[in-house]
């Protein structure tokens, strides 16, 4: 790829209103970041972005698995090397659980190296009579409740950049240089999840993966995907300034691939069809990804894919589905119905964290395990009645022993939220959580095709 940047793809969005953006204090300072991140190296490259396209592809024919999860909100002093493997060997570790229960490849795509900024409900925060901007990522200010930590600093962006090229050299390390083989999956297990039942649960499978890779290896056959793993990067595009900056002109084919990550999505506070971020989306080949709340309609979802996917190309545009848990089995099914019936190939991904969160007793944000479950089991059933393909999930996890959410098998209780509720932003599924949710989701796939006898509603519905 070159330096040369699609003047088109860069522009065209600004003469649209953009949610969500910080107020910048100093105009000229922002400017002159973006000028310098416009000659930065980019951080992926267009033919990995290619390449997980057609991985998604499989996903919308239903063929493939996504699993995509990581931090909701990476922060500048988590990027070690520590807690970069923590969380791929997590993902890695809930990728062999639904691999080798459902058969079909997974797709690996963090929530990671870019995920430094978030929307927020409110502008503003106050605290004992001070009102303060929100904190916004660490991209744009820091968490810390004083004047001069929350004054927008476009400086920041340049850290994002650093940090995530960080990460992604750790990620490479890691998917490339043994610590992904197969047959590290026992050593994947060593700490605190092989004590409890779900890293025992794990064990025994990690035994019949062994007994599997022996059986194929006395057979002659050592195929390479034993021993590496690809792992690709998403964020949600928020900050365009520096979305558009990492934009850059494939050498190749001469088309605009924005560089920040292989895969963008846009948020459900800024999936406007007027509004920048969809202009901004459309006029790069990255695979993209959609929010869709509860309030969405089959009319806008048809619309999104006419603005994003033009051309019907499966693994260009996933919608990432976020009813709540209350909502996903009315919502659901009209917009899959109708999206199906126009003829589009759009992977459908479940998040099942954003529609769930409350207030609990004691303070804390967060959610309850039962309820991601729950959510995850309705879109489940409504894909089961409408005979579409559940494409995959989308979570918000650490591979660190945190209490952030409740519930599970190892059943956090909301007394137990202050001991280890370490987020910048909302709670995430701990590793425990998270492997216990792999094999309840390996489970619903197996069970895909069979009647709704319990759930007649679902398939009135659909």
């Amino acid at each position: 790829m070159n330096a040369d940047r699609n003047v088109t793809a860069l522009d065209s969005w600004r003469r649209l209103p953009a949610a969500q953006q910080p107020d910048w204090p100093d105009p000229h300072a922002l400017k002159t970041v973006v000028a310098e991140l416009a000659e930065y190296p980019p951080l992926v490259f267009a033919g990995e972005c290619d390449q997980l396209r057609d991985k998604l592809a499989q996903v919308a024919r239903g063929e493939a698995f996504l699993l995509q999860g990581g931090d909701c909100a990476e922060t500048f002093d988590a990027v070690s090397a520590d807690q970069v493997r923590n969380k791929v060997k997590t993902l890695l570790q809930m990728a062999a659980v639904l691999t080798y229960a459902t058969s079909v490849p997974v797709v690996k795509v963090g929530r990671i190296a870019g995920q430094y900024s978030k929307p927020r409900s409110k502008a503003t925060e106050v605290r004992d009579g001070i009102e303060l901007p929100v904190y916004r990522g660490d991209s744009v200010n820091g968490l810390e409740f004083t004047r001069e930590s929350r004054t927008p600093d476009p400086e920041r962006l340049k850290r994002m950049y650093h940090a995530s090229s960080a990460t992604l050299n750790l990620i490479r390390a890691f998917t490339t240089g043994g610590y992904a083989d197969l047959r590290q999956v026992h050593d994947w297990n060593q700490d605190f999840v092989a004590n409890s039942p779900i890293g025992e649960r794990y064990e025994d499978l990690a035994r019949a993966i062994d007994d599997a890779l022996t059986f194929l290896a006395a057979c002659g056959a050592d195929p390479k995907e034993f021993h590496t793993a690809d792992f690709y990067s998403s964020h949600e595009a928020l900050l365009l300034d520096y979305e558009a900056a990492l934009t850059r002109t494939d050498s190749r084919t001469g088309l605009s691939y924005d560089v920040s990550g292989h895969m963008i999505w846009i948020g459900e506070r800024t999936r406007q069809l007027d509004g920048a971020h969809v202009e901004f989306a459309a006029k790069v080949r990255n695979p993209v990804g959609v929010k869709l709340g509860p309030t969405t309609t089959a009319d806008e979802a048809l619309a999104l894919i006419d603005r994003l996917d033009p051309g019907r190309e499966p693994g260009r545009l996933s919608f990432i589905t976020r009813m709540g848990r209350d909502k996903v089995r009315d919502v659901l099914p009209g917009l899959v119905e109708k999206v199906t019936a126009s003829g589009a190939q759009v992977a459908w991904i479940c998040d099942p964290m954003h529609g769930n969160t409350f207030e609990a007793t004691s303070g804390h944000k967060t959610r309850s395990f039962d309820d991601v479950l729950d959510e995850v089991r309705g879109f489940f059933e409504v894909h089961r009645a409408l005979a579409t393909h559940p494409g995959g999930i989308h979570i918000e996890l650490t591979g660190d022993n945190v209490t952030e959410c409740v519930g599970g098998g190892e059943d956090i209780a909301v007394a137990d939220l202050g001991r280890r509720y370490q987020t910048a932003c909302d709670p995430r599924l701990n590793r425990y959580q998270s492997l216990d949710l792999a094999f309840q989701v390996a489970e619903l796939y197996r069970e895909r095709s069979a009647p709704l006898a319990d759930r007649p509603e679902i398939a009135a519905a659909a």
